[in-house]
C-alpha cells in the first residue's frame, strides 16, 4: 500500500479506503518586503532532510537546559497553530521573517529567551516564535535519503523483520507515540507503526520516547 503526498493546493488526494493520508511541510517565507509562497516541500528540498542538523545522538546524553523552561536544549516540539510567525529576535517588534502555515510540523528548540523560543526548521532556518504557539506533541515526518527515491517501510512492530504493513513517501507526517532508540511508532491518518528512527526528522538519533 502506497501513501501518497498532497497535491500543491493543500487538498487531500482522492485515495482508496483503508490509504494513509499524509502531508509534505509547507511553509510561506516573508523576505523583506516580498513573500515567497512555497506550498508542499519539493522532494529535492526533502532529500536534504537527512542532513539537517540533529547533533545529539542520544536522550541519555547530557544536555544543557533552558534559562526559562529548565527543559533540554535543543528539543524538539511541534507548531501549535496553523499560522505561527517566526520573527528575527525575541520581541514582537522584530521584524517577520517567515510565517509557518500548517500545525503539527516538528520544528527543534535552539534557544530561549524570556517567553520566546528560537527554533530551527527541516531546512536549517532559524528564527525566534513566541512558546504558546509551540506544543510539547512530538510529530515527525519521512526524510528521504540523499540519492534515494525509495518508500520507506512501515513495520507492525519495532523489528524489521517483522510485517511490512505500508510503506510511506518522503515527507508524510505523524504523531510520535513512542520510540526505543532504533524504531518509533508513528500515527497518522490510516496508518499506525513502526518506521525505522533513522528515517524521520522530529525525533533525534538514539533517543528514547515513552
Amino acid at each position: 500500500m502506497r501513501h501518497s503526498r498532497l497535491s500543491r493546493s493543500l487538498t487531500r488526494a482522492s485515495q482508496s479506503a483503508g490509504a494513509a493520508r499524509g502531508f509534505d511541510p509547507a511553509a510561506v517565507r516573508r523576505i523583506g518586503s516580498g513573500v515567497i509562497a512555497r506550498g508542499l516541500l519539493p522532494l529535492v528540498l526533502i532529500a536534504l532532510l537527512a542532513c539537517v542538523g540533529t547533533a545529539v545522538p542520544s536522550a541519555a546524553r547530557d544536555l544543557p537546559v533552558g534559562s526559562e523552561s529548565g527543559l533540554p536544549v535543543p528539543r524538539f516540539v511541534s507548531l501549535k497553530a496553523n499560522r505561527v510567525n517566526v520573527r528575527a529576535g525575541p520581541t514582537m517588534n522584530h521584524q517577520v521573517i517567515w510565517v509557518f502555515t500548517r500545525a503539527g510540523l516538528p520544528v527543534e528548540i535552539t534557544a530561549e529567551f524570556e517567553n520566546w523560543r528560537r527554533v530551527r526548521d527541516w531546512e536549517g532556518a532559524e528564527g525566534w516564535v513566541y512558546h504558546s504557539l509551540l506544543s510539547g506533541r512530538r510529530s515527525a515526518f519521512v526524510a528521504k535519503r540523499k540519492g534515494s527515491a525509495k518508500l520507506v517501510p512501515l513495520y507492525d512492530s519495532a523489528d524489521a523483520e517483522s510485517t511490512v504493513k505500508a510503506k510511506l513517501e518522503p515527507g508524510v507526517l505523524g504523531l510520535v507515540r513512542g520510540c526505543d532508540g532504533t524504531h518509533c511508532r508513528i500515527i497518522g491518518d490510516a496508518f499506525d507503526g513502526f518506521i525505522a528512527q533513522e528515517r524521520l526528522w522530529g525525533v533525534y538519533p538514539g533517543e528514547t520516547i515513552d
